[in-house]
């Protein structure tokens, strides 16, 4: 089902932990990763739209931008080094890849050759992103067709799953997904409804629990609580202990996403842990 991983790293504190899962994941799944670090042009477009529409224009010389992309050219290429020193001693299949251009085009581009994608929650300038996400994580969540595990700054084992299923396409995708990680890492997994009727929740997570019993799973619970859907899918992961949340993307209007964000924008925002978001 996974056999081939993207990881997106730009040698910030997140780079690690997404080596990390990517390492874990690749050994369990037998699976080939790729490490993709992007040269961000933006920074360059940004300087000289500023130079010449701000309220003082100064056009950027060329000598800086030549210094500027000489800079980033080293940066990258110091990031792949390492990546493949490390890559190396835990002897798995690895190709590097530095691309050169708008991030998320290019993530989304390459994640077209992949089963699965990993990014850091946050990138290199997390330390001005107070708790939003970053920038370029958020936007490849929005147009990128692949699941995405997001990575928080801190590697954690995954030893118990929580699967949020309200019986929509894109939850039965995360279902899917849950169930197959649950059955290769060998962790528990508990299904999780959140909703406003017992009686519907109770029937959706009978059909979850049918659709799970074929794997070969330690062990399955199933629980319903009450309440806005990204503050109880975060608060059981934190009472329950999960160090991974499943769960499909986006399921409210555009509208409602534009205004309020959606319960995966929340979650992802909000949650302590990893989440593997499907579409």
């Amino acid at each position: 089902m996974i056999k081939s991983i993207l990881l997106a790293v730009d040698g910030s504190a997140y780079t690690e932990p997404v080596l990390q899962h990517g390492i874990k994941l690749a050994k369990k799944f037998g699976a080939h990763l790729r490490v993709l670090t992007v040269i961000d042009v933006r920074i360059f477009e940004w300087a000289v739209a500023v130079g010449v529409e701000g309220f003082a224009p100064i056009l950027p010389s060329t000598s800086y931008q030549e210094d500027s992309q000489r800079l980033l050219e080293q940066k990258a290429d110091e990031v792949l080094k390492k990546t493949e020193s490390i890559l190396k001693e835990h002897k798995v299949n690895f190709t590097l890849i530095k691309g050169n251009g708008n991030p998320v085009e290019i993530i989304c581009d390459k994640s077209k050759l992949v089963d699965l994608v990993i990014m850091g929650a946050r990138g290199e300038f997390e330390k001005w992103s107070d708790k939003m996400l970053g920038a370029t994580l958020e936007a490849t969540t929005r147009l990128n067709i692949k699941p995405i595990f997001i990575t928080q700054r801190s590697y954690r084992e995954i030893n118990k799953i929580l699967i949020a299923y309200d019986g929509s396409e894109n939850a039965s995708k995360a279902l899917t997904y849950g169930a197959y990680f649950a059955s290769q890492l060998n962790t528990p997994l508990t299904v999780l409804n959140v909703g406003h009727s017992e009686e519907d929740a109770r029937s959706i997570l009978s059909e979850a629990l049918e659709y799970l019993s074929v794997y070969d799973i330690p062990s399955i619970q199933d629980k319903y609580v009450e309440g806005e859907p990204s503050e109880k899918i975060v608060e059981n992961a934190k009472s329950l202990k999960a160090d991974l949340i499943v769960m499909g993307s986006y399921g409210h209007s555009r509208i409602r996403e534009a205004i309020l964000g959606s319960t995966t924008v929340q979650v992802m925002r909000k949650s302590p842990v990893p989440i593997l978001m499907t579409k």
